[in-house]
């Protein structure tokens, strides 16, 4: 998907509606599934994050923990939506705003409601860690209310964008850069650049104050790295609130993790102080201020051994970072930016001095005396070889001097793409010319390409740098598609008409000895290639005209008469089956997928056909079934594209209970 737009189907189950808004990580969209009668809200990743490895290895991998994340106060994720460069977390719709419209809308709330509210997201992080999952990024855009806020409602908060959190179970994780929001960062992610289950304590206690206060304790003039730095060098301005709650919310915002309570106790904190304070009214709106009391020796704040306590891992300790880093003017969004790298200090003048010092003794007369009679040496085994090499030249200059081509043809794919290569080698203009031909069979085939340009010599490390013809090439982005290799490049745009072909054209600096060499390579070429799409341990959906295997055609093992057959087509990859990422489904709304417009031209290229003996019928474009008689056992022809033999599973036709 290229711009998102509404109507624009998202993945076979749903359809895009509304643009309801935008985040660091991604866009939120209104979508309706195209199953059932239901309205969810779907994150699409932007676009320049989609090939960022790191955030769609994690959305990937961390599907099942996100999807199986359930708490009355945490926004449900149903689907997870992987095609092509497009990846959308679905999730319920809730309707009610966020607790930045509260705030903009109503200002600083009365005690209790503040406590009530922030209980509610202590209990839905309660949970989260309990299935050791941190959220990163509390604030109050990620606080959404079930309904429009009254005062006394209870049971409306629900915690979204657990979508860029991190299972830090298992195993060590570490980030190399900072992600969260400047007003609510922890101390030790500015100072470790990563997060833990405390950081979510303190970005919450941030939030309390907030809901107090009608601004973050650390607001003020200066960059996003000022504000942020604050939270590491500056003690948070006293609310004129009672101590005893004072002293809950100074607990919260603790520099050292080990003094903050778990989210469970911080709950139980909450709810044992809001019945004191129902008579409290609100504060007045806190001015910003820039006058700070700062904490003492800060430099001392915050190392690693800090890390060591029981609602923290002990497996993600990481360096304190050696420099400030620099993030621009304060935002109240999410950033997501790189730690600088640790920089070498020049060395002192009384190193340099002690480095010429060693040079000068170096240079006495024996050691120069010595160099001379190596340079004589050196100069006498160039001379031989250049006498050597050209005295036999003959051959070599022979074999450079003939122009050279060698060819090679893969099997055909089952999406009936055919595949044959020709080079040839210019002696002349010392460049090889690779003509790509791609050759479609029953159906149109289009999209994205790959190809893997080897270096011709087998002991260089170095990529040709190639230029392409007849279609826009760049190089492989490994990230986005899942799919590693070496020298690979991803051509764009190829359309090959039904019972047609197109060429494609590399030419790229090198030099071969002779036919056999050339051949070699066109081999190697060919076969990295291969092996780089039919990669088994990988999941990707990239490439599908290269790397579709099968397709399955799914239905239920039972339906009712008078009514359309639910069916799915479901892609079989290298790595297996992709229920997930279904090619299909019929009955159709929205636009087709991505996928099926590259291997089958579209919905054109799907028809379902009877084998029931008339139990079903079949629309005239042959796209929708019908189930119409009671039958015992059913099954359904189908062709995609060039899979013109694929047949459903059994099932039964029943009338209605």
């Amino acid at each position: 998907m290229s711009t998102p737009q509404a109507g624009n189907a998202l993945g076979a189950s749903y359809r895009l509606v509304e643009h309801i808004g935008s985040g660091a990580v991604g866009d939120v969209w209104l979508a309706e599934s195209t199953r059932e009668d239901k309205t969810f809200a779907a994150k699409l990743l932007k676009s320049e994050h989609a090939h960022d490895a790191d955030l769609v290895e994690r959305f990937i991998r961390e599907r099942s923990v996100l999807i199986g994340l359930r708490h009355p106060h945490i926004v449900a994720v149903r689907d997870l939506v992987v095609e092509g460069t497009t990846l959308a977390i679905v999730m319920d719709y809730i309707p009610g705003g966020t607790l930045r419209d509260l705030l903009a809308s109503h200002g600083p709330l009365p005690a209790a409601e503040a406590l009530m509210l922030t209980a509610q997201v202590f209990d839905a992080l309660a949970e989260a860690h309990r299935q050791q999952v941190t959220h990163r990024d509390i604030k109050p855009d990620n606080v959404l209310l079930s309904q429009p806020w009254e005062p006394g409602h209870t049971d409306t908060v629900q915690v979204t964008d657990f979508g860029i959190a991190s299972v830090v179970s298992a195993r060590r994780r570490q980030t190399s850069g900072m992600l969260g929001t400047p007003q609510y960062m922890a101390p030790e992610i500015i100072s470790h650049g990563h997060a833990t289950s405390a950081a979510d304590i303190y970005s919450t206690g941030v939030l309390l104050y907030e809901l107090l206060a009608g601004r973050t304790p650390f607001d003020g003039p200066g960059t996003d790295f000022t504000v942020a730095y604050r939270h590491v060098t500056a003690l948070p301005p006293e609310l004129e609130i009672p101590r005893e709650l004072w002293r809950a919310l100074n607990d919260f915002l603790a520099k050292d993790p080990r003094d903050r309570p778990t989210a469970a106790e911080a709950a139980a904190t909450l709810r044992r102080l809001e019945p004191k304070y129902r008579d409290l009214p609100p504060l007045p709106p806190a001015d910003t201020t820039d006058d700070f009391a700062e904490i003492e020796r800060p430099q001392t704040m915050l190392r690693s051994e800090l890390l060591h306590e029981t609602n923290v891992s002990p497996e993600m300790e990481s360096p304190v970072a050696e420099q400030t880093p620099e993030l621009g003017s304060a935002p109240q969004h999410t950033v997501l930016r790189p730690m600088p790298a640790h920089h070498v200090p020049e060395p002192s003048e009384d190193e340099d001095t002690e480095v010429s010092d060693e040079q000068l003794t170096w240079f006495t007369k024996k050691n120069i005396l010595l160099g001379i009679a190596g340079i004589i040496l050196l100069a006498a085994v160039v001379f031989g070889a250049i006498w050597l090499f050209t005295g036999d030249a003959s051959e070599a200059d022979d074999a450079s001097d003939n122009e050279v081509e060698a060819s090679q043809q893969d099997q055909p794919l089952p999406t009936g793409l055919s595949v044959e290569r020709r080079a040839s080698f210019d002696p002349e203009t010392e460049r090889i010319t690779l003509e790509i031909t791609y050759a479609a069979q029953h159906a149109p085939l289009s999209g994205q390409f790959f190809e893997s340009i080897p270096a011709t010599d087998p002991e260089s490390s170095a990529c040709p740098p190639v230029t392409w013809e007849g279609t826009t090439g760049r190089q492989h982005p490994s990230s986005s598609t899942g799919l590693s290799a070496d020298c690979g490049w991803q051509l764009e745009g190829i359309e090959i008409p039904a019972n047609d072909q197109t060429t494609v054209t590399a030419s790229f600096p090198a030099s071969v000895t002779d036919q056999e060499a050339l051949s070699a390579w066109l081999d190697d070429a060919a076969t990295a290639t291969t092996t780089t799409l039919q990669d088994p341990d990988s999941s990707s959906t990239a490439y599908p005209v290269q790397r579709l295997q099968d397709i399955r055609v799914e239905t239920p093992s039972r339906t009712v008469s008078q009514t359309p057959l639910p069916i799915t087509l479901v892609p079989v990859w290298p790595s297996g089956e992709d229920e997930m990422n279904p090619l299909y489904q019929s009955p159709s709304s929205g636009s087709p997928s991505q996928m099926l417009q590259d291997v089958a031209g579209g919905e054109d290229g799907v028809r379902f056909s009877d084998s029931c003996a008339g139990a079903v019928a079949i629309s005239s474009d042959g796209l929708t079934v019908t189930a119409l008689s009671v039958a015992p056992e059913c099954q359904l022809h189908a062709s995609v594209g060039n899979f013109t033999s694929l047949q459903s599973s059994p099932f039964s036709i029943t009338t209605r209970d």
